[in-house]
Formats: structure tokens, sequence, C-alpha cells
């Protein structure tokens, strides 16, 4: 609300009007309401309420929701009441604060109720004001930035940029697929680490397991396991074959065939003892090996059977007519 008032000498005779402004420092919280008729005046005001010295003149009035310095009276007088001004020092520069959006010194009751000075409504029109600028700019924002652009009010944003809304919706959906590539990306990323760490622990505990089953093969007592160490000697199965058989859920898919007939000629008792398992297991995993075994043999020959039935299928007519001309021709 404007209040009009006497311009306090009695031979001008004229009436000034008074616009009620909020003031503050540069990064402070702090805010003061004063009324000024002119831009001159209300420097004068920021000056003396601001404790601003005067080896710091002249000061600059921005607007605190993004910076726009104010140096026409013309315009001071177009704003409306209340208006919330950063006064500058000479030895200042008025900065976008990632913190607090430029406007911390609003309540955080005043950003759930006025968008216009909200910190996501600051961040979109600052960055909206860089691409004004320098649309190649927008190769060098950070996601958090280009996510800013996207969750921007499209109307508004064309507004901001003068383009026209189909162009920024475009814009808004190829920004969009960017941060979408760039979140597959940190994810692969991040699944490849895992993986890889996976790999190195798996690696970890084979080599405490083979540390373990070489102490135990050293310190096992025959009373105890029913085995001699003579016994656990004859088995004659490759690393990968007893890596594979300990440490895979289902060893019988990862192995080739000649290793399953290996597994399944191996002695149970044997194996137990190379396995470190006990019987019932060993010769549990055995039988899943063997039919395993079978069942590819079966497959080989039904796929041996295919491809007899293609042949003969394929054969020319002519070699089939072959023999019954030769028994037409006796001479």
């Amino acid at each position: 609300m404007e209040v009009t008032g006497d311009a306090g000498g009695p031979e001008s005779g004229e009436s000034r009007t008074l616009k009620p402004c909020l003031l503050r420092r540069n990064y402070s919280r702090e805010q003061h309401g004063v009324a000024a008729s002119c831009l001159e005046d209300l420097r004068r005001k920021a000056c003396d309420i601001l404790a601003i010295d005067k080896s710091l003149t002249p000061v600059t009035l921005v607007l605190a929701e993004d910076g726009t310095i104010v140096d026409d009276d013309d315009y001071f007088l177009c704003l409306p009441s209340n208006t919330k001004f950063v006064a500058l020092a000479s030895n200042e520069k008025w900065a976008y604060n990632n913190s607090d959006g430029g406007t911390a010194w609003i309540s955080q009751e005043s950003f759930d109720v006025d968008e216009t000075d909200s910190g996501a409504g600051l961040k979109w029109k600052n960055v909206a004001g860089q691409l004004k600028a320098d649309l190649s700019s927008i190769i060098l924002l950070s996601e958090e930035g280009l996510q800013v652009l996207v969750d921007a009010p499209c109307s508004d944003l064309a507004q901001e940029l003068r383009q026209s809304c189909a162009t920024v919706q475009r814009l808004q959906h190829t920004l969009q697929q960017v941060l979408d590539q760039r979140e597959e990306v940190r994810q692969s990323k991040q699944l490849l680490q895992l993986y890889l760490q996976a790999l190195e622990k798996e690696g970890s505990l084979l080599s405490k397991q083979e540390e373990s089953k070489a102490a135990f093969g050293e310190e096992v007592d025959a009373v105890d396991t029913g085995i001699s160490r003579e016994t656990s000697s004859d088995v004659a199965l490759a690393s990968h074959i007893l890596t594979a058989l300990r440490e895979k859920p289902a060893p019988e898919l990862s192995l080739s065939s000649q290793d399953l007939e290996l597994v399944t000629k191996e002695d149970p008792e044997a194996l137990a003892v190379a396995l470190n398992w006990d019987i019932k297991k060993t010769e549990t995993v055995q039988e899943a090996c063997e039919r395993e075994l079978t069942l590819r043999l079966q497959q080989m020959q039904s796929l041996h059977s295919l491809r007899s039935i293609s042949a003969s299928k394929a054969s020319p007519p002519g070699d089939l007519q072959n023999p019954k001309r030769a028994r037409q021709d006796p001479t």
C-alpha cells in the first residue's frame, strides 16, 4: 500500500508518494521495513538503517529475488509495495546462494506460501537467465540444474527464454532424456562395482576355503572320518571341477559333459574327503551329475536322429531310383 504525504516544504505545495519497501544487507537474515519516495531516498535510508559506512558508498539496490539492479526511478515506482531489496556496498556483489536460493532471510513459512520467493522458483529463473544469455552454457549445467529446468513450469520457462511452449517442451523432454541416460550410466557403474566386489569376495572366500581344506587334509583323523588319508589322495578331479562342486548351487549345470562323467565315476568316499562333505551330500551331487549327463546324451541322440531324417528327406530322387533301374536292365 502506498502512502501519500506532504513533501516537507511549504514552498513546494506538492505531495509525494511513499512506497513501502523491505531492506537487508547481503547474506543477512535481518530485514527492515522502510518507506521511500524515490531511489535516492531509499539509498539514503538504507545507509542509515543498515549502518553502511559512507566510505562504502555509493550503495547499489538490487531485487532480492534475482539480483536485478534497480537504478531507474520510474521502474522503482512500478514495483509493488513491500518489494524486497538488498543493499550492496561499493565493495559487494550480489550472488545467487545455493544454500538459501538468495532468500535465506525469509522464514520457512514464506517458502511454503509464496512460490515467487521460493528457492525452487529462484533456481530455475537463474538457470534460465544463464541460458538466455548463452544457450551453449547448458552443456556446463549440473544434473541439479538440468532437473530444475525440467521441473520448471513450461509456460513460465517459455516466457523467460522468449521461446514458444512447443520449443520449451522439446527442450525439457531432451533434458529429461539426458538425465535418464546419466542415471542409467550411474546404475551400470554401481552394478559393475558390486560385481567386481563380489568377485573379489568370492576369490577371498575360495582362497580361505582352499587353506582350510589343506589344513583339514593335514590334520584330519582317520578314526573320526572313517576314511584313510590314502583314499583322499586318489581323487583325480581337476581343481576347476572341485571348485564348481563346492561353490556352485547347481554344479551339474556348470560342468561340461566330460567333467560330469569324471564326477560320476569318482569314488564317493574319496570325493567326500576331497570336498570336506558328508557321504550323503556327495552321493546326492553325483546322482544329480549323472542325471544331467544322461539328459545331455539323450538330447545328443535326438539331435543325431533329426539330422539323419533331414538328410534322408533332402536326398535327390535319382539316388532312390537308380537301384530299380539296375534291376530292370540285367544285360
